[in-house]
């Protein structure tokens, strides 16, 4: 996996995190760690852009948990808690969308995973770059 960080201009600063390849067990943790480098140099608002990420393994899914809770300004879960924190995810799932993390074109796989754990729920998708930024 490959990360490219830009930034855009909406109604708020918007920074673009592309992902280019897999998120799974073996780099989900670098995923956390620029979303906390963004995080720490001031950025609020999220777009993640998975248009060239074809699969998302259960860490990707704590991996945008936890980006979630970062940009709420909440303790993010132990990523070495393994099962635990995906309970977390199951806990805290709410129908209403959070306003601070938004995905940008999941390709099929992508999509059927958050929708088979009901994270779908939970973020805002978009398939059209301007429309995502302009969403913030």
């Amino acid at each position: 996996m490959n990360l490219t960080v830009n930034q855009a201009q909406g109604r708020v600063p918007v920074t673009i995190v592309a992902i280019h390849g897999d998120l799974d067990g073996s780099n989900y943790q670098t995923l956390i760690a620029r979303a906390q480098a963004a995080y720490d140099a001031g950025a609020r608002h999220l777009l993640i852009d998975m248009s060239d990420m074809p699969f998302m393994a259960s860490s990707g899914l704590v991996a945008l948990h936890s980006i979630v809770k970062l940009l709420q300004g909440a303790p993010t879960p132990d990523p070495e808690a393994g099962w635990e924190a995906l309970h977390a995810i199951s806990r805290e799932q709410t129908v209403a969308k959070q306003p601070f993390v938004k995905l940008l074109s999941p390709q099929p796989k992508v999509s059927k995973t958050l929708e088979m754990t009901g994270m779908n729920a939970f973020f805002e998708t978009y398939t059209d770059r301007d429309t995502a930024v302009g969403s913030f």
